[in-house]
């Protein structure tokens, strides 16, 4: 039965493979600027859609998760990928990648980024849980990698409308597919435990907390806004990056930084979350945030293209790592039965951080001619989040609400 856990984990891994398409969104940016004139305001306006859209799906999509299983949400994420790429193929204007990007292609990432995790983290002890949700999660940071040249080739051989039919089709083929390897554990399950400790004994939630009474609590509030500025910032430098590597640095390969990026993203999801297991989840989200407020402030003195990679590097890192420590404080705060409704509760927050991150760095863009504003709100919003982390490290285990 462990080979069984162990295939939840990484056929979730496989899925956000696909539906880290969203940060590869820069190359998509770039050659809408470049070949159709958009400006950068109108460039970022699918993507914070889309953005926008998961985060919101994920609320409907984790309580199908707790209610019905995983398959059926990854399903409905498979069809509503195919549809969102292969209408957006069809009209490359703003009102149509609105629409079959940011809605359609944003509900399929909200459906199938909320099925995996959850369903992963309940086959392991909750000891594993930022280790197991960092590994599911760095497929979504990863997918860059591959994506970002992948793309850059498509579209420079064939064009833009190619590149998404080209996605559409195999992402909703593999969606479809690792669906029939991911599924909740069955009631008598044991938790599978690994064959390594650590030195932080993670809290647990005394009961498991309706969304309702999740929602009511000062433990939610401060999480909530914890993730908003931990997101924030990384979704900003996402959607303008290969601009601001061409206009800083002068790097004008745009896909040379994306794939960095998504490679220190994939580190961060696969590091940051046993750091969390290890020194606790507010030590580890003070660390991260301290990381990211050093960097933004001296953001734009990273003139060097290997400085600017450095500096991208370690945002990508942080950020990722975010996103491995939140679905684990949330099983910590909130209990298992109600996870993934609850976690997509929570993560409404990177859909705000989603919307005012891209939003204000192209409006900063085309206003200002250049990126000061966002790289010193980015570092301003870090500093507060490393405030917020130590009234959670100082609060301890009162952060659990109800813990005994």
């Amino acid at each position: 039965m462990m080979q069984r856990a162990w295939a939840v984990v990484f056929a979730g891994l496989g899925v956000n493979l696909t539906l880290g398409f969203l940060y590869a969104w820069g190359v998509i940016a770039a050659t809408l600027a470049k070949d159709f004139g958009w400006s950068a305001t109108q460039t970022q306006i699918p993507y914070m859609l889309a953005s926008l859209i998961f985060a919101l799906a994920m609320v409907p999509a984790g309580r199908l998760q707790d209610t019905k299983g995983p398959r059926m949400a990854l399903w409905l994420s498979a069809l509503l990928a195919g549809v969102g790429f292969l209408g957006a193929a069809t009209t490359l204007t703003v009102p149509g990648l609105a629409l079959f990007f940011g809605v359609f292609f944003g509900l399929a990432m909200g459906f199938g980024y909320a099925a995996p995790t959850p369903a992963a983290i309940k086959w392991f002890h909750s000891q594993h849980r930022g280790f197991i949700s960092g590994i599911v999660v760095s497929g979504y940071g990863i997918a860059p990698v591959y994506i970002a040249p992948l793309a850059h080739a498509v579209i420079a051989r064939y064009g833009l409308s190619h590149a998404f039919l080209v996605f559409g089709c195999l992402f909703a083929g593999v969606i479809f597919t690792l669906s029939f390897l991911i599924a909740n554990p069955p009631a008598s399950w044991t938790p599978v435990v690994l064959p390594f400790g650590k030195k932080h004994v993670t809290p647990k939630a005394a009961r498991d907390f309706t969304p309702k009474d999740m929602v009511r609590t000062g433990a939610f509030v401060l999480l909530w806004v914890l993730f908003l500025l931990g997101t924030f910032a990384g979704l900003l430098v996402i959607g303008q990056m290969p601009r601001i590597a061409e206009e800083i640095a002068g790097l004008e390969y745009g896909f040379v930084p994306v794939a960095l990026y998504a490679v220190a993203n994939f580190l961060g999801r696969m590091s940051w979350g046993t750091i969390s297991d290890r020194l606790g989840r507010g030590r580890a989200l003070s660390l991260a945030f301290l990381i990211q407020t050093v960097v933004f402030f001296v953001f734009e003195q990273l003139t060097h293209p290997a400085l600017l990679l450095v500096g991208k590097s370690l945002v990508g890192f942080t950020f990722g790592g975010m996103l491995a420590i939140f679905p684990a404080v949330c099983a910590d705060f909130f209990g298992l039965k109600n996870l993934g409704v609850n976690y997509g509760i929570l993560f409404t927050a990177w859909g705000v951080g989603g919307i005012v991150g891209p939003l204000l760095g192209g409006l900063s863009r085309d206003i200002t001619g250049g990126h000061t504003v966002s790289f010193l709100v980015s570092g301003c919003a870090s500093l507060l989040g490393v405030l917020l982390s130590l009234v959670l490290l100082k609060r301890g285990k009162d952060d659990v609400p109800g813990s005994a």
